[in-house]
């Protein structure tokens, strides 16, 4: 029996986004469309109704969903099914073809890249939608994008969707449009944007405040030599990987009071209004993802849910985690992109992964509201370069073609070299040692803007920011940070003050100079009351009068701003 056409009236009512973009779509009526739109915006709902649209006019007769991993696969059969489109999730390269009673099929980008004749000769023989989900995927390797293009050129209407930033290498992706623009370069163009700050601004998506904890490490090298570096000051790239590398070790004492914290974290938002609020902690490895699983059950008294590969066992525990009020789940990679847990709150960033691209997958993890006043926090290491992708949550890149590489600073190539001991073997491996890591709360960030200053893990003054409440509007988490930072100011002078208030038996010595990370802090703390007397006289968001500072000053984020830059954008501010 043929399946059934979909019944439009059916479906739930559509956002503000989806009704313009599909207006759009339709008005266009073109072959290939590309939606860029936050994690958690949608975008899933947004292509089943086109779907729907394209089948009940007969424009179509069979729809094809190509999604990154096989958990995804049953992810969208599921949505879908739930709207009356029917496809089957278990097709495989042998099947040939779906069966009768399937509009279509859900498959991987490694199944097209492996057999794209097939799904080129199914393509033919129906008039297809073909919806490639994440379609950046198509640009991981030659076999991927070479097999997607010979595989769906038939078809008769292709349907991007993206929700990350974009590629960073030299690939392009198929069915999108470049255009060439004044540097000559080319960027891709999409037909319909819906960045993170719109659905923000919407209440789509939850604030996320991201709280970076900074901290004393200790290592030993490969050659033998004890170094030791805090997270969060200036130093070489392969020192910070190194670092960072230290504090994420499971035997240090960075990431046990790191989990307590977060732990705490989620107490409150489940203690606020949020009772069945999540966890994630993302790592780097399996073996990694393990020894946190043992950490977290020795703070909380819990087991945490560990999902370890992209196997039939692992979406049956996402899914079981989904639907439970466990407190934590850990990964490695099986939950950064697409999974849909609405109830994630919390998020540990704990792996050495960093570029745009799967920190954008990350954190739209946690994104994604249920209800009014939710937010989301997550945990992650003090690192400039991290500090930067926090701070440019709302920025919306597109995939660039011919561009000079680490122009931006954003790829891994120094992090994966400082990284390769983790698959290496022998002797060398084996002289590898991190020592001792300990971790404080370095900063918190938001909207853009970094609030706060240092405080002690387990101290009152984390406590704190720990403690904000868990339903919270966005302009209201951007006053309450401004307030705890006025606290813990005031408190620091008055403790100044009644010193210099004590008797002393001979004149004070001049107070010591400042090291370069102490005067980082002192202005950033200065840019940033700056910045939020000009909100308060303005009105303009907190991110939007730091965007305007870059661009006339230049440089990058005030988390990752020299000296010189934190001071230009000071006199700046005071400026305008």
């Amino acid at each position: 029996m043929a399946a059934r056409t979909p019944v439009l009236e059916t479906f739930p009512a559509l956002r503000a986004w989806q009704r313009k973009a599909l207006v759009e779509y339709l008005r266009r009526r073109t072959e290939d469309f590309t939606a860029v739109a936050t994690p958690g915006a949608g975008k899933t709902t947004f292509a089943l109704r086109i779907a729907a649209e394209l089948l009940a006019d007969g424009t179509v007769e069979a729809v094809t969903v190509v999604a990154p991993t096989e958990h995804l696969k049953s992810q969208w059969a599921e949505a879908a099914a739930r709207v009356g489109i029917q496809l089957d999730a278990a097709f495989r390269n042998a099947d040939v073809h779906s069966a009768a009673d399937f509009h279509g099929a859900v498959i991987t980008y490694a199944q097209v890249g492996m057999a794209p004749q097939v799904h080129r000769r199914r393509t033919m023989t129906r008039r297809t939608l073909v919806i490639l989900d994440e379609i950046h995927h198509a640009g991981d390797s030659r076999t991927w994008g070479d097999g997607v293009k010979a595989a769906f050129e038939p078809a008769v209407r292709r349907l991007m969707l993206t929700g990350t930033p974009f590629r960073s290498d030299d690939n392009p992706i198929p069915f999108v449009s470049y255009e060439r623009g004044g540097d000559g370069l080319l960027r891709s163009r999409a037909d319909s944007v819906y960045g993170y700050s719109d659905a923000l601004r919407d209440g789509v998506v939850r604030p996320v405040l991201f709280l970076a904890y900074s901290g004393e490490t200790r290592w030993r090298t490969n050659a033998g030599d004890e170094l030791a570096a805090r997270l969060g000051e200036p130093m070489t790239q392969d020192l910070v990987a190194q670092a960072w590398r230290t504090a994420l070790d499971p035997a240090g004492d960075w990431m046990p009071q790191v989990l307590r914290a977060a732990d705490a974290r989620l107490t409150v938002l489940r203690n606020a209004g949020m009772p069945d609020a999540g966890g994630l902690i993302i790592a780097t490895d399996q073996q990694t993802a393990r020894s946190y699983a043992k950490l977290i059950e020795q703070v909380t008294g819990e087991k945490a849910a560990v999902v370890l590969s992209d196997d039939q066992g692992a979406s049956a525990r996402i899914a079981t985690f989904a639907a439970s009020d466990q407190r934590w789940l850990v990964a490695v990679r099986m939950v950064s992109e697409g999974v849909d847990i609405p109830r994630l709150a919390v998020g540990v960033y704990a792996t050495s992964a960093s570029t745009p691209l799967y920190f954008a997958q990350a954190i739209g993890r946690f994104v994604r509201a249920r209800r009014p006043g939710e937010t989301a926090s997550v945990f992650l290491p003090s690192v400039p370069h991290l500090l930067g992708l926090a701070s440019e949550m709302e920025t919306e890149r597109d995939h660039v073609l011919g561009k000079p590489k680490d122009s931006d600073g954003l790829d891994d190539d120094l992090l994966e070299r400082a990284q390769r001991d983790d698959q290496a073997s022998g002797e060398l491996e084996k002289r590898f040692a991190a020592l001792s890591a300990t971790a404080e709360l370095d900063q918190v960030i938001f909207d853009g803007a970094s609030f706060g200053t240092a405080a002690q893990a387990g101290t009152p003054e984390e406590e704190e920011y720990l403690g904000l409440p868990g339903l919270l509007t966005a302009d209201q988490v951007s006053l309450l940070l401004a307030k705890r930072q006025a606290a813990q100011l005031a408190a620091q002078r008055r403790r100044t003050a009644d010193g210099a208030a004590q008797p002393a038996a001979a004149p004070a010595a001049a107070p010591p100079a400042m090291s370069a990370a102490q005067r980082r802090v002192a202005l950033r703390r200065q840019l940033n009351a700056l910045v939020a007397a000009r909100h308060h006289r303005t009105g303009q968001p907190h991110g939007k009068i730091h965007a305007e500072l870059r661009r006339l000053c230049g440089g990058p984020p005030s988390a990752q701003a020299t000296i010189e830059q934190l001071e230009e954008r000071i006199a700046t501010v005071q400026t305008l």
